[in-house]
Order: structure tokens, then sequence, then C-alpha cells
């Protein structure tokens, strides 16, 4: 299982770290059943137990930022046109030339300039027809639609691999993101949590995401031993407490420096936190979250989580929306669509919108904000051949990949209200040449994933108001000077928490 942190300092705030599972795997809620009778915990509830003045780095609630999901759609899937609408300098509906919309998969009955092709129910411009909005207005009410915005990021990324650094969660996590349990979590063991890398600059082995893919991942982040079974929830702290203050008299006659005392309190510390928060492990579990599963008009239906794509989806918009885990990717496979149909494609791409959905409504219902990034590693084009079948929608067939036809995109959801573009045209990052491909000089980030994922962050921190923090948490950072860094800010502000 991974964990959280190794002893180490935290590169944010200058503090020596050690994974509070670290402590209960090495014995510290072991051995504790003398301490059965009741008459033993009322008297150890009697006293506090907590290290006056000492900072153990126990996050809480996301460290108060947004929680933040990813969707790493493996195999080069569509997103710009047939999607989220993408045009030229002037903005979405900017629009390019027809032989640029049929490149991204759309006839001319259905391009941006005919009456109805666009929907902007998001805030961001969806093609009317786009399956990602279709999938997504399955699972979210009009009310959580109604507090969603977006940007699109024109960005062209290499073909069916794995190696493109398009993941952005260790950035997050360096602008502040953090759980109570752990920092990151991702349906796939890799170094970023899904299929695409992170930059390699971002990276922190610290921080190696947790692999999360079902309830029972989500669950299994904590045990506290039996202990809770001996005793009541609140009993079990209690005697927690107690063994640290007795380890406080213990370590105050070591010779150890002071660090060392510190990590050893810290350590009772944790574990005590971790009976106090989460004894009962339900508190976890996607399945007995009734707005996720089995309740009156919840997101999935009783079945549901038996699909992979739900499940895993589930288990991290559980984890993080709660605060639990400060980012994570969800990854879902058979994006590598160009199988000379259309049908392929439409199908696996409502799944996906489903997904992003359910995201937002869980957000919506625990009232929570939250940011979606959805990127794939490359991207399909057509070559004009009509896909005439019911489920093809009377669209274009995918008939290649195309790098140059790439895009990724961002949502936001707030539930004081719709977020704001910081100015008119915002929604769209970079733009596409009139040919339907990436203008790769459009912004650093346009032919450049590594920089691409730049802007990610820096958009995320814009949504806390940090822009000015930016060359802290990202030293080096290739995007140019102050007023740079401005043209790529699509938000303003937004409240947190």
């Amino acid at each position: 299982m991974g964990r959280k942190r190794n002893a180490m300092v935290d590169p944010r705030t200058g503090h020596r770290l050690v994974s509070r599972r670290d402590f209960i795997s090495h014995g510290l809620l072991a051995g504790l059943g003398i301490f059965t009778a009741p008459a033993w915990t009322s008297l150890l509830r009697s006293g506090s137990a907590r290290a006056q003045g000492l900072d153990c780095g126990i996050a809480t609630g996301g460290a108060g930022k947004i929680p933040f999901v990813c969707f790493d759609l493996a195999g080069g899937a569509n997103i710009a046109g047939s999607n989220v609408l993408v045009g030229g300098q002037g903005g979405q509906l900017d629009l390019l030339a027809t032989e640029g919309y049929e490149k991204l998969g759309l006839p001319v009955e259905m391009m941006p300039d005919r009456a109805g092709q666009v929907d902007t129910e998001l805030g961001i411009a969806f093609h009317a027809d786009s399956a990602f909005l279709r999938g997504i207005r399955a699972r979210t009410s009009a009310t959580t639609r109604a507090n969603v915005n977006g940007v699109v990021f024109c960005a062209r990324s290499d073909n069916d691999t794995g190696n493109n650094p398009h993941n952005p969660m260790y950035g997050i996590y360096r602008a502040g993101a953090d759980g109570e349990l752990v920092a990151l979590i991702g349906t796939r063991s890799s170094d970023s949590g899904g299929r695409s890398a992170a930059p390699m600059s971002m990276i922190d082995p610290s921080v190696r995401p947790t692999k999360v893919d079902r309830p029972r991942d989500a669950t299994g982040l904590v045990d506290t031993g039996k202990l809770v079974e001996l005793l009541s929830q609140e009993d079990a702290t209690a005697v927690m407490n107690a063994v640290e203050q007795i380890s406080r008299l213990k370590v105050a006659g070591l010779s150890e420096e002071q660090i060392v005392r510190d990590l050893i309190a810290c350590g009772y510390i944790h574990s005590a936190e971790v009976v106090a928060r989460y004894g009962d492990p339900s508190l976890l579990d996607p399945e007995r979250d009734p707005a996720i599963v089995g309740g009156e008009g919840s997101i999935f239906g009783p079945d549901e989580l038996r699909d992979g794509s739900f499940r895993r989806t589930a288990s991290i918009m559980k984890l993080v929306v709660g605060g639990f885990a400060g980012a994570g990717t969800v990854e879902l496979g058979g994006y590598d669509y160009h199988d000379s149909t259309r049908a392929t494609g439409e199908r696996r791409d409502f799944r996906a919108g489903e997904a992003m959905g359910a995201v937002l409504e869980y957000a919506a219902r625990q009232g929570r904000p939250v940011v979606v990034y959805v990127f794939s590693d490359g991207s399909v084009a057509s070559n004009g051949e009509l896909d005439e079948s019911e489920d093809g929608r009377g669209k274009l067939i995918w008939k290649g990949d195309n790098s140059s036809t790439a895009a990724t995109f961002m949502l936001v959801y707030d539930p004081a209200g719709r977020p704001r573009l910081s100015r008119e045209g915002a929604e769209q990052v970079g733009w596409f040449r009139p040919n339907g491909s990436v203008e790769t000089a459009s912004f650093p980030g346009a032919g450049n994933v590594d920089l691409l994922v730049e802007t990610v962050v820096l958009n995320y921190m814009a949504l806390h108001g940090e822009v000015g923090r930016f060359p802290q948490v990202l030293p080096g950072h290739g995007l140019g000077s102050a007023s740079e860094l401005d043209a790529l800010v699509a938000f303003e502000p937004i409240r947190t928490g």
C-alpha cells in the first residue's frame, strides 16, 4: 500500500513528516488490549494528550484548497471540435474553415455556424451534440450545470504513448492541495496515478499517488487494528491519547535531539487522529454514501458500481471531494478508437462524460467546489467519411491518429455561482489554424506538454487568487513574465474549501 510521506522534510513547511500509517504498521496500536475496562477509558478522557504548540502537519479538508480530479483518457481521444468547440485567435467561436471542422469530425450540417450547433449551458462552448456534454447532463442537475464554467487549452501531444507528461497532480500538490489521509491518489499503480506521465521536474517521490480504483482501496487507506473492535471509537481515541502522553514522558528522559522527540510524539498524535476520525472505515466507502449509490436520487444506480469506469470514478471522487486526498486521477481506457466507425468513439465519450458529470454532481451535493481536468495522449482526425449508423449520429468517422488536433480542457464548479472569466475570450487558451490543426506558437504550452501542465497549475492557483505565488511554486517555469502569465489565466478567483 502506498504511503503518504516518508520520514523527510516537507518542502512547503520545513517540517519533518512521517506517515501515520507507518506508525500504525510498526505496532503503535499493538498490545493495547489491557485498556479494555470502562474504568480505564473514563480516566483516560480526563486529560488532553495533544502536544502543545507541536505542528505535526495533519491536513484537514484538503488543506483548504479546491478538490482536483483529472481524467486520463488513455489512447488518444477526440476533445476539440466535436466535443469542446475550438476556434481561431478570436476564441471558441472565431470559426475555422469547413475543412478544419471536417478534420475534427463534424459534417457540414453540424458545423458551429449552423443553427443549434453550439451549447453554452456549462459556460464554455460545447458542440450541441457533444458526447461528453450528453454524458455530463445524464449525471448532473440543471442547478449544478448553472454553476460550472470551463477553459479549453489548444495544445498538441504525441499519439498512443504513456510518455506524454500530461498529468498535473504533483504541480497541484505543490500549489497546496493535500488531503487528510493522503496527498495524491490514482487508479493506476504508476508515478502519475494514470497512463500519461507527469513532468519530471514536478515529481516528488514522497507523495507518489496511492492506487485507489475500488471502494475497498478507499477504506483500506486507514487501518485502526483491533483497537476499535475492543472499544468504542471514543474510548479507542482516549487510549491512543493516553499512550501518546505516556510516550512523551518517556521521550523527555532520552538524549535524542528535539526533532526526534517531535517525530515520535507526532506518530502517536497521528495514530490517535486516525482512530478519532476514521474508526469507522465506512466513512470512506463510496458504496455506503447515499449521495453516490443506493439513496433516493443517488448519482449511480444500485448496480452501476459493478462497471469499472464508474467504480473507479466513485472511489476517487469520494476521497478527493471529501478532502481525504488532495488530488486524484481517473484513468479510463479504450480511447484509441479510430476503428473506421464513429459509433465507438461516441459511446466511449458518452461514458467519459458521465464520469465527469458524476464528479461535478457529487461536489454540488457536498457543497464544495471542484476542478475537473480532462486530457488524452494524442488525438484523432477524420477524412470526411460519414458513419450513417444510429450510434454514429451522422458524424464523420475517426480514421487515424493525429497529434495536431489535440486539446485538453478544465471544468470548474463553484457552489457559490458560476465562476467568472478573467476577461472576454478567456475560455480558450491558444488557438487552432483554419485547417483544424493547433497553432503551436499560440501559447508556450501549445507545442510543449510540460508547459501545458504548468499552464494548468497556473490556472488552478488563479482560482485561489495566488498567481503571484506561481514562480515560487514552479521556479524556473517556462511561461514567461508576469504579464504573460496573466494572459494565460482563464478565471477570476473563487471561494475555496
